[in-house]
């Protein structure tokens, strides 16, 4: 999808993207409110204000597509059906890494047709790392450059370098070991960017056997497959989206098949 200008949707999204983190990163340089929500996570300020930037950009670019975004989920309920086509919104996502101020906290945009996700941007506004994936293509900037081309790698024979988060760690490696996945190595990546981990090639798993909701998952899964990798549930089925109450099953993320 191509404007006159030649400016894609993609481009915009990650224009949206880094405007929502230059919000972000306002407020995580100051003195922050944390409130819990209903479900008892976690919520700032930050969440709220990126969520306005994006979905009125959104609605401003595209808008007979619907957003169905995390904060709006909290106040007003998840959409009881999903439509052929919409946007899935979480404006901040680690939320828990926000608040501790290690940097691991991600924008992310995603595009859903059909229950694919087709277009997804993952923006990290501390180190002003961008990835985005659509069409077979996945990108990535870093340090406000260009996007340039990344690809998942194939399994290396020495075994796989699972991603994980600092607060799911404990039991993420044996429970992997135990569905019969040659585990080498870890290394640890905030929120989505484990999906950016591995479509760059430097990591090849990403097991999680722990609730999600689709707005988590959505961007990085377009990045991830547009670099050759793919998402699974633990039965093997393709993560899908527009789910009854839009909550993932457990699932494992990959890197390319080794030929």
């Amino acid at each position: 999808m191509r404007d006159k200008s030649g400016v894609t949707l993609k481009d915009e999204l990650v224009a949206v993207a880094r405007k929502a983190g230059a919000v972000i990163l306002d407020i995580y340089n100051r003195d922050f409110e944390t409130l819990r929500k209903a479900d008892r996570s976690p919520v700032t300020e930050a969440d709220t204000a990126a969520e306005a930037v994006i979905l009125e950009a959104l609605a401003r670019l595209m808008p007979d597509v619907p957003a169905v975004a995390e904060e709006q989920c909290a106040k007003d309920g998840v959409p009881q059906s999903a439509p052929e086509r919409f946007f899935l919104v979480d404006p901040l996502d680690g939320t828990k890494e926000f608040i501790a101020r290690n940097g691991e906290f991600t924008v992310n945009i995603a595009l859903i047709e059909a229950g694919k996700p087709v277009l997804g941007v993952v923006y990290l506004p501390a180190t002003d790392a961008c990835y985005a994936g659509t069409g077979g293509k996945a990108e990535r900037s870093i340090g406000g450059g260009a996007l340039e081309p990344i690809a998942a790698r194939a399994a290396p024979e020495s075994g796989l370098v699972m991603a994980i988060s600092r607060s799911h760690a404990d039991g993420e490696v044996e429970r992997a070991k135990a569905r019969g996945l040659d585990i080498a190595g870890t290394i640890v990546a905030g929120s989505s960017l484990k999906f950016c981990r591995i479509a760059e090639g430097v990591a090849d798993l990403y097991p999680r056997f722990g609730n999600t909701m689709e707005w988590d998952t959505a961007a990085g899964q377009a990045v991830l497959e547009a670099a050759g990798g793919r998402v699974e549930t633990t039965d093997g089925a393709p993560l899908d989206y527009g789910k009854p109450g839009f909550r993932n099953p457990h699932f494992i993320a990959y890197g390319r098949q080794r030929a």
